[in-house]
């Protein structure tokens, strides 16, 4: 059998629970974060193998932190997600190993499910191909007009709502979202799109305690109903809505090379047309060497001349574009909270070759080597007004400074 994966959407923002922090999937219930005691549950069923979370763009550095806070192991992925929770989970799924069999769908902000219901979706996935969770409703339910009169009474005996886990076949799942795409259908749960796939959907029956927090209500009832397991878990916490915050680091970097005839220029990875060049033992690209110092900076990580050294033939004419992915992975590897580089801005200072038409391309080069997005990157060209070095044209010098979420 191929593996059990789970994908959790977690980019609430807590609007409805009147939240001015990160959002719903951070708040504190009982003294843990929310989306760590949802991902603890899903860590503990023996069927699941990797866990997905998807969240905002800028919220993956918190979500990081609690995984590797409450040593959440099974997380593979932290992902940012889309406008939509459809969009998210889409993101998660392009994240799947290509082994994966079964993939479980569960809401972040669904703390108390039990790990015993997931395993029997997984089984029920595995036989019915698509299953959603559910309840029978209590209430009689109406259909209203739009004008605020009832129009029907569907019979209550039929009516189910709907829960998370939503477990599918992984080949069914990513069917029913191209499909969706394809045709812009946009639905409010998984299921929906299987069901416009024309494939049947089986219901589990869930538990009426497995709730989503969306509004403050829902968290006294979370409290109340995890205060009946935990009675003792944190009894002088009070700070439910106390949100996690990043660690904010800062680094900036400098660097200055001499310009002289037959070498190339480069900057940014860009090669400009100029009838000078920058000396250097790699390609002598200024502006990313002084990126590249910013980011080992903000990490305390030393410079570019101790993982790079001139004496190291293997740097010998380096590309500077591939010594900053490099850089990127050193980052990555000192951590295990998973830093995130959250912005670079740039100022190069040359009297000479004019560069305002090649910035757009050194923001991209840099972007795209450090996987952030172009408005993640400001380069800024200036002069030195004929003074020094730079002003006699002899040099080219770089600064940089990076913000590294961690």
């Amino acid at each position: 059998m191929g593996q059990v994966m789970a994908i959790v959407p977690a980019a609430g923002k807590g609007v409805r629970m009147g939240l001015k922090g990160p959002g719903k999937q951070f708040v504190y219930l009982g003294g843990k974060p929310v989306l760590a005691r949802t991902l603890k549950v899903l860590e503990a069923s023996t069927e699941i193998d990797g866990i997905v979370v998807v969240t905002e763009a800028h919220q993956v550095s918190l979500a990081w932190q609690v995984v590797n806070g409450y040593s959440i192991g099974k997380v593979q992925a932290v992902v940012p997600g889309g406008k939509t929770r459809q969009e998210s989970v889409w993101a998660g799924l392009q994240h799947m190993p290509i082994d994966t069999e079964i993939v479980v769908v569960h809401d972040g902000a669904r703390p108390l499910v039990e790990t015993e219901l997931i395993d029997r979706s997984i089984a029920a996935a595995r036989k019915h191909g698509a299953v959603g969770v559910a309840v029978p409703v209590k209430d009689t339910i109406k259909v209203r007009s739009e004008d605020g009169f009832v129009i029907a009474t569907p019979p209550r005996a039929s009516l189910w709502a709907i829960q998370t886990p939503q477990t599918f076949r992984y080949r069914i799942l990513c069917e029913a979202h191209v499909k969706a795409r394809e045709s812009g259908y946009v639905g409010t749960d998984d299921c929906m799109l299987v069901e416009q796939l024309g494939k049947p959907v089986h219901l589990v029956e869930g538990s009426y305690r497995n709730i989503k927090l969306t509004t403050p209500e829902d968290l006294v009832v979370a409290q109340a109903l995890l205060a009946e397991d935990e009675p003792d878990d944190h009894p002088d916490d009070h700070e439910e809505n106390r949100p996690l915050q990043p660690n904010l680091r800062v680094g900036w970097g400098y660097d200055v090379h001499r310009l002289v005839e037959e070498r190339s220029l480069i900057l940014g990875g860009v090669k400009i047309p100029y009838e000078k060049g920058l000396l250097g033992h790699s390609d002598a690209d200024v502006l990313l060497h002084a990126v590249m110092d910013a980011l080992l900076g903000a990490m305390a990580l030393g410079d570019i001349g101790q993982h790079f050294p001139d004496t190291d033939q293997r740097w010998q004419g380096a590309n500077s574009l591939n010594l900053l992915r490099q850089v990127s992975e050193i980052i990555a590897r000192s951590s295990g909270s998973k830093p995130r580089v959250s912005h670079i801005d740039c100022v190069i200072i040359a009297e000479r070759p004019k560069l305002a038409a090649y910035i757009p391309q050194m923001r991209l080069n840099i972007a795209e080597a450090l996987e952030l997005t172009i408005d993640q990157v400001s380069i800024k060209a200036t002069t030195s007004e004929g003074l020094g070095l730079v002003g006699r044209g002899e040099g080219i010098i770089a600064q940089a400074l990076a913000t590294i979420l961690a």
